[in-house]
Formats: C-alpha cells, structure tokens, sequence
C-alpha cells in the first residue's frame, strides 16, 4: 500500500493551530483567539469551505507565515461554531483527510492555499494484522497507565477496521511531542507508520512506568511525612494540654547549642552523632533518655572555661592570715605555688597538696581558704568508704542509672577548668570486687596524666592538669604506697592551748555570734573561761570540740535572751570560769594524774594517736612466778613486742644494771597501761618500757617531771619514732619540761617554731643507757 496525491488541489482556508497535531477521523475542539484566524473561520464558513488544519512550528509566533507552518496537515468539516462573551470562539472540527499544502496564499485577513488530499489507496502488506494488534494492545496499556485517556477510546477502536485509521485514532491521543506527531501523520509509507507508532508507544508506556513509580515512591514518602506532620501536630495538642514540653526543636536546640560550645572538635563530632541518633528514635523511649542525659553531662562541662586566678601574694598573704592562726609552713607552701604561678604562667601544672593530721585542726578550711585566695572555685567530696571504682571513673552507659564519676561531676559543679578539689578522707578508701579506687585516683592525681583523664560514661578525655588537688587524711601510713607519692604531703599536727584560745577569740566566737544573733554588746566570754574550757571539757588536738561547747554557751545566752525579751532592759551578760559548771556540767576531762614525786615502776610516756598527742603512765611490778611478762591495758602487738624486746635488752645486760641477783625463772613482770579500754598500739614506746621494768626489778625510782618516747632494740640502741610535734605539745599541755627523745629525731624538734619548744628541755639519747641515767635515780 503506497500514499498517493490527488492530481486535482482544491482551495482551501488554511487554520494554523499551536500545540496540536490533528489526525483523520478525530474530533476535537478548538479555541480561536487571533483576529486573522477569526477572519478565516468566518469566511470558511460563509463560503461553506472545508478547514484545513496544520500545526504550528514555533509555539511562540503570534502571526505565523507561510514558512513557520508544516506542509502536511488535516482536512477538516467545521461541525460547531459558539462565540464565547469574552471574544474567542469555540469550533468543534472532524478529521476528514491528510492532505499538503502545494501552494500557499496570503492576504491581510486570512490564510488560503491549495490543498493536494493524500488517499490510502492498494492491499496492505500481510504483517499489518500483527501490527495492528501489537498497536491495540500496546494502547490499552498505555491507556490504564495514564488516566487522563477515557476507557471508551478503546472501545470506539473496536469498530474501525482500517489498521491506518486506528494508527490515527491512537496517535492523537498520545501524550507526546508536536513534533513527534507530525512525523507520524507526514509518514508516506504505512508500514513505517504503524512501526513507528509501536515505537513510540513502548518508549511512552516505559517512560510512564517509571515517572508512576517515582511517582509512587514520592507519594509514600509524602503520605508518611504529612502522617508524621499529622501525629506531631496531634502530640503538640496533646503536650499542651498536658503541660508538658514541646521536643520538635529538640534536635535543632541541641545542635545549636552544641555549635556555640566550646568543647573540642573530636567531642563536637561525637556529640553530633548522638543527636542523629536521638533524632531517629521515639521521643519517649528510655534510650532517648539517656542520650538526652549524655548530651547534657556533655554541654554542662567546661571543657574551656578558666577562672582568673589572684596571683598577688600580698593580697594571698592577708587572706590566708585573716582565715587561719599559725600554720606558717602551710601559708609559706601555698605563697611558693602563687610565685611559681607569676613567673611560670600557664606551664606551671597543678599540684596535688595532702593535709595530714588530727581531727578539728582544720585542714578542710584551710583548703577553703586556699581557693578563697586564689580567686578559684571550690568544690569538695569526701572519700571515705568510697570501695567503688566507678565512683571515680564513672559507669559505662551500658548500665542502668550509669552517671559519670565524682571527678566530672565536680568539674561541672565547679564550671570551670581550674577549680580548687578537695578529696576529704583520702586515708580511709577502700576496694572489694567493684575494683580498687586508690589505682584510679593515681591517673587523678598523677599531674603528667590526668590532662588526658577518660570517665566511662563520657567517653572523651578531659583535661584536669589545671585542677589544683588537695587531699586530707587523719593518718599516712593507710594511704597506699603509689598514692601517697603522688602527693605532698604537709602535716597539721595540733594547737596548743595559748593557740586555742587565740582562735577562738578571733575566729570561733565571732562566727558563733553572728549564728546565734549575738552581738559583742550581748555576752563576752573572758579568756580564762575560753581557757578552762579547753582544759577540762575538750581536750583534743583541733578546736571542733572546742567550737561546739563555745556553740553550747552561745545557745544557752540566746535562750535566756528570748525567754527575757529582746528589748528588755537585760545587762550584758559574761560568763567566767565559775559560771562554765552552770553552762557546760561538770567538767569532763581531768589531768592525768602524773606523778609529782620518786616513784618506783610509774614512768610518764609520749604516744601519738589519730587525735594528737597523748601522755600515758605506764605502770610495772615485779613478783615471784614463772618467768612470764604479763601485758594489760588493751596494748597491740607491736607494743608488745617493744615490751619482750626491752625484757630481751635487760636480761642480757642483768649484770651491768645490776640485775644479776635475780632469777628470772621465778621472776614475773607485770606492765599496765591505765585507760584499758583504749586500744594502743605503736612502736614508739620501747625506752618507756626499759625504764618502768628496770625501776621495778632494780627499786630505782623514776625522777618526776620527764616524759619519753623512742623504740629500743636488743642491742640498746634508742631508735627515732614519728609524731615527734604532737608528742611534744601532749607534754606541754601536761606541763612536763623535761622530755627525752631519740638523737636521731633532733631535727625535728630544730625545726619546729620557737613557742612550741620554749621552756622545755629536750635529752637527745642514742643508747638505752643515757635514758636510764636521765630518768632513774643513781644506783
């Protein structure tokens, strides 16, 4: 079957139209709009002339030429004509016949040409029934793909016969190009036609799976985010009705707040991460608590974040004297690190300071003012039972109720990277199963690796050189080995009564009044009463006693003051040494009764005990028996053995003591500690127990007013013993001015400031042998 032109053209109105492609045997409707297109409809109808419609090449052209119009178009009948009220006109137009244009007429109002009409004409080729299915089908897929195409096209295509014309039907309902189109209807050949048609419809058809599955895929994700909009806005509602926060900016706060921190960038991005995370799990799981947590332990620390330090010792100096009497050592070590920090800066690492020494004498106060006078904050915690390693390291997140350590909990109470952190109790840590704190505090305090100190539950290091430690302790020798090196250690070791009664005049009842409401107009307590108090109700090495019977007498002036009336006309009321028995009871503490006379087995010794020093009276008998030594008085083993050792010395040295008359087989010595109910254990008591047995077996008398302290060995040699400024201000506060001491503990006493030692005299023996010359009357 070939395409062939009439030979005759007839003369037509040509309708150039945009945007359209007409096929033979198609209706559509047009809308006309241009004046000159009005002009040739009017008068194709007039002249009852058939329409030739062709397409337009350039959609833009406003008054198109002969030259911007195809050459092959459709032959046309004009079935209805309306005029629409704003000027346009809408024609309904059938497809007839294919036709070209062979010449081209052109005036001012219309368009017209002459018009060849193009006729199917022979058999077709015997594949056109195949491809006139393949068409059919293809369609109909394309038809329930897009629906925008009426269903009862297909059913129309059931009652055309000639393959060409439903090739025209399906070609003007396509969804393509105008160019494409007009390349169909231009075809000469039909078997290319219809070719081409099955091409272009299965490019349409793929092209349109995809785009509906995209489409599709766009819609899921639409429907589920409008959902989500949805649920969010109903949880909105829902939050406010309920009083509770708002969590759709969570995300975007955090991130905020996480962008204007100072933390570094490793923590950023780890911190970043988490809030990705949080923003992909529901908002009332348990988990997203506590990553929520997580984040704020990480936002709340100050990773960069430094308090101006006072660096004027003057300044430090006057502090450190208005907050704290004597301890003149302890200021001169805290006025060294203030220099160091002037001329070194920020290379001068932090030191790690251990208090050491009795209850009450200050040590936790004494950090207060150190931070007080450096400008620094001040955060505190305490030690003791501490059998946790997680208390210090923190739990690991992976643990219910996880919380980080005490050491980043402190560091952000204190807000700041260079806080004063004292560690109370630091000899009475402990371990069991949960691991060893001590080993966890040694990276703590170690000041060449806590910059880069790592707590379970953050996860990140976190510099803690700049921390300035100190940590307080009743006693050394339980603070294990690689601890305490880290440490410096300064020891406290007690006030004197001339000391007591100095803070408390200028410390303790200032700060009492003010507690109590009192004022200076109200009571005065004398020295003496301040005196006796320390002597016969609160004997100890600190002022904590102290301070709570000054407390007692404050409440019982404030009691009689309100009782009475504040603005009575009550007279200043003063408490003296008789009215303390009214106030406080009967007195307590009593002295120990040393002995004021030669005495035969009664020697005065010096011990040390967590309290201060203390003066005991050991007490020896000799009587027949078996050749045993008899121990009372609740002594520990290593007293014991003092005492076997000093026996071992005077046994072997019977004859030159004198001694040698005796039968130690049938001999036995029996040594007292009064005060029985008080453990005391402590190797310093060795020469008190040579003396008081020898006095016993030899009936030398003991010269009152001496007290003694140093270990003996068998060979005789005195011994040096620790404690040394505590055992010294025990005899003082008892009064006793002759003290005997190891020679080898001389430069302790030479270092010890000049009230402590003034008006006593001090026997610095080597051998047992001088002290038995000191001590016992001559043979």
């Amino acid at each position: 079957m070939t395409i062939t032109e009439s030979v005759q053209a007839e003369r037509c109105y040509i309708l150039p139209v945009r945007d359209l492609v007409l096929f033979p045997g198609v209706i559509v409707p047009l809308y006309i709009g241009r004046p000159r297109s009005l002009k040739t409809i009017e008068k194709a109808s007039i002249e009852d002339k058939p329409l030739f419609v062709v397409a337009q090449k350039d959609l833009t052209t406003e008054e198109p030429m002969s030259e911007d119009i195809y050459t092959i178009g459709t032959l046309c009948k004009v079935l209805q004509m309306i005029r629409i009220p704003d000027g346009t006109v809408k024609i309904l137009v059938e497809g007839k016949q294919r036709g070209r244009i062979r010449e081209f007429f052109e005036d001012e109002e219309t368009f017209q040409g002459n018009i060849a009409i193009v006729q199917w004409v022979s058999a077709l080729p015997e594949n056109m029934e195949a491809l006139k299915r393949s068409v059919l089908e293809l369609f109909e897929k394309y038809v329930s793909i897009n629906a925008k195409i009426p269903k009862e096209v297909i059913v129309s295509l059931a009652n055309i016969e000639h393959p060409c014309d439903i090739a025209d039907v399906v070609a003007s309902h396509l969804k393509i190009k105008t160019e494409k189109k007009q390349k169909l209807l231009s075809i000469t050949n039909p078997e290319k036609y219809i070719k081409l048609l099955i091409k272009i419809l299965m490019e349409e058809i793929e092209l349109m799976e995809l785009e509906q599955s995209i489409q599709e895929q766009v819609r899921q994700k639409m429907e589920k985010g409008h959902r989500e909009y949805y649920l969010r806005e109903q949880l909105k509602i829902i939050q406010t009705e309920l009083g509770e926060e708002d969590f759709s900016s969570e995300t975007e706060n955090l991130l905020k707040k996480i962008a204007e921190s100072e933390m570094p960038e490793e923590v950023c991005k780890k911190a970043r991460i988490e809030v990705d995370r949080l923003s992909k799990m529901p908002p009332i799981s348990s988990e997203a608590s506590v990553l929520r947590t997580y984040l704020d332990w990480l936002l709340a620390l100050p990773w960069n974040t430094y308090t101006e330090e006072n660096l004027d010792i003057t300044k430090a100096q006057r502090i450190l004297d208005e907050d704290h009497y004597g301890l003149v050592k302890v200021k001169e070590r805290i006025l060294e690190f203030l220099a160091v920090r002037q001329l070194a800066g920020k290379e001068a690492k932090g030191q790690v300071l251990c208090f050491v020494g009795p209850p009450g004498v200050g040590k936790t106060s004494l950090a207060q003012s150190i931070a007080r006078a450096l400008g620094r904050r001040f955060v505190n915690f305490s030690l003791g039972g501490v059998r946790d390693e997680a208390e210090i390291r923190g739990h690991r997140r992976t643990y219910v109720g996880a919380q980080p350590g005490r050491i980043i909990q402190k560091m952000r109470q204190a807000g700041t990277k260079n806080p004063i952190m004292l560690m109370d109790e630091i000899d009475k840590i402990g371990q069991d199963f949960r691991g060893d704190p001590a080993s966890a505090l040694l990276e703590v305090l170690d000041p060449a690796q806590n910059s880069n100190f790592t707590d379970h539950y953050i996860e990140s290091a976190f510099d803690l050189s700049n921390v300035i430690f100190i940590t307080t302790a009743n006693v050394t020798h339980t603070i294990p080995a690689p601890l305490l090196d880290r440490m410096e250690v300064i020891r406290l070791p007690g006030y004197v009564a001339e000391e007591k009664i100095h803070i408390a005049k200028k410390h303790l009842l200032p700060k009492l009044f003010k507690e109590h409401g009192l004022t200076d107009k109200m009571i005065s307590i004398t020295s003496k009463t301040v005196e006796k108090t320390i002597r016969d109700y609160t004997r100890e090495a600190g002022v904590r006693n102290l301070q709570r019977s000054l407390a007692t007498l404050c409440r019982k002036v404030t009691l009689k003051i309100v009782r009475e009336g504040k603005d009575s006309t009550l007279k200043k009321i003063t408490i003296g040494v008789k009215d303390l028995k009214d106030y406080l009871g009967a007195p307590r503490l009593y002295d120990v009764q040393l002995p004021q006379n030669k005495q035969k087995g009664t020697v005065v010794g010096l011990a040390w005990t967590e309290s201060g020093g203390d003066v005991l009276v050991i007490e020896a008998v000799a009587m027949s028996g078996k050749g045993d030594i008899i121990l009372t008085g609740n002594l520990g083993n290593i007293m014991q053995e003092s005492a076997q050792t000093a026996l071992g010395f005077l046994r072997a040295r019977s004859a030159e003591l004198g001694l040698d008359h005796i039968n130690w087989k049938n001999q036995d010595i029996h040594i007292h500690v009064p005060e029985g109910a008080i453990p005391k254990d402590g190797p310093s008591a060795g020469i008190t127990m040579a003396v008081v047995m020898l006095s016993a077996l030899s009936s030398r008398q003991v010269l009152p007013g001496i007290a003694m302290t140093g270990e003996i060995s068998l060979q005789g040699k005195v011994l040096p013993v620790g404690g040394i400024r505590e055992k010294i201000l025990a005899a003082k506060r008892q009064k006793i001015s002759n003290i005997i001491i190891p020679g080898a503990n001389r430069i302790d006493v030479e270092e010890m400031e000049q009230w402590v030692t003034k008006g006593l005299s001090f026997y610095f023996v080597d051998n047992v042998s001088e002290v038995f010359d000191i001590a016992l009357e001559r043979r």
